[in-house]
């Protein structure tokens, strides 16, 4: 698998270990491994922008989990994250069709998918073009699963599509612009927040969901896996109630917070260091960011758990490991 240092990742390996699987991950020598820590997993040094590195990793193996990806909402470099999440798919696909490699679980993204104003939580059949995509984290992964659809149809790959929705829990290292979000509001420095939505699923069961896909999936399709629809005002409400704080009741038009992004993102520029607000995310907020697994409960037999069980036990490894000070709750 790739991308197990990551967390959908290492979530997925956990399963495949749990399940008995014997895991061999392509990992980066500069990648950390904290979620690497105690697995019992074959480790292959190699980079997604080389081929001969996805040879090694995928001789011999029957299954491949593609599960790396570069998901930042602002990247100093566009042209890194599209090389990493298009040319690495690229990359490793060929290098799985050439091995012959028995079925291969492609992690996409609802990223790919397009959400209106309506409403009504998108689903497997609302795809999105490039010119539609706001951004270029969501671009890369339009342009990476059209590829991964096109090697299908014209080249036989093996390959189910899995498109998690917004994955919090436990391990979320970097931490992912969501966990961010929980990280802020539980430290309180979160006052307002937009009128948008997410939907939140607990990154084991994504992991289990991966899983799923492999030995369930049919070949060529495509399977949510997410959990719940969640205001922003009501996720930083349980985050709230979960550490003692009071909710912030301040919702802010994102008119307002345009210029915070854009002066952001200026000094994002200038340090590198990812900012908290960003344009493409005000963007991306303007509609609630809602969907529906039921094709993945209907056709894989996936569940998932209530959203405020992974928000607490998001909050709980991030007070653990020091992202929430004790004195912040």
């Amino acid at each position: 698998m790739t991308g197990a240092s990551g967390f959908v990742g290492s979530a997925v390996a956990r399963a495949l270990i749990a399940a008995g699987g014997r895991v061999r991950a392509l990992v980066r020598s500069s990648s950390p491994r904290t979620n690497l820590a105690g697995l019992d997993a074959t480790l292959v040094e190699g980079d997604l922008r080389d081929s001969a590195a996805a040879d090694r990793a995928v001789a011999g193996v029957r299954y491949l989990f593609h599960v790396a990806a570069d998901y930042r909402l602002w990247v100093r470099d566009p042209h890194a994250m599209v090389e990493t999440n298009v040319g690495g798919t690229e990359r490793v696909m060929r290098a799985a069709l050439r091995a012959g490699v028995e079925k291969i679980v492609y992690t996409s993204s609802v990223a790919t998918l397009a959400i209106d104003s309506s409403g009504v939580p998108g689903d497997e059949t609302r795809r999105l073009t490039e010119a539609e995509a706001i951004g270029v984290y969501k671009r890369s992964k339009v342009a990476a699963e059209r590829l991964v659809e096109r090697l299908v149809a014209d080249e036989g790959l093996p390959a189910v599509i899995v498109n998690p929705s917004t994955p919090i829990g436990p391990r979320d290292v970097k931490p992912t612009p969501t966990g961010r979000i929980i990280v802020e509001a539980a430290s309180g420095r979160m006052p307002g927040y937009v009128d948008t939505g997410l939907n939140l699923v607990h990154v084991d069961d994504v992991a289990a969901g991966h899983l799923l896909a492999l030995s369930r999936g049919r070949v060529g399709e495509r399977y949510i896996l997410g959990g719940e629809d969640v205001g922003l005002g009501a996720m930083l409400a349980e985050i709230a109630r979960l550490v003692g704080r009071k909710p912030p009741r301040l919702r802010v038009p994102r008119a307002l917070i345009y210029p915070v992004a854009m002066l952001a993102e200026a000094a994002a520029g200038v340090t590198g260091r990812e900012p908290f607000a960003t344009l493409d995310g005000l963007r991306m907020a303007k509609n609630k960011m809602f969907f529906t697994s039921a094709k993945a409960r209907a056709e894989l037999g996936y569940q998932a758990r209530p959203f405020r069980e992974a928000l607490r036990e998001a909050i709980e490894w991030f007070a653990s490991h020091g992202y929430i000070r004790a004195g912040s709750r």
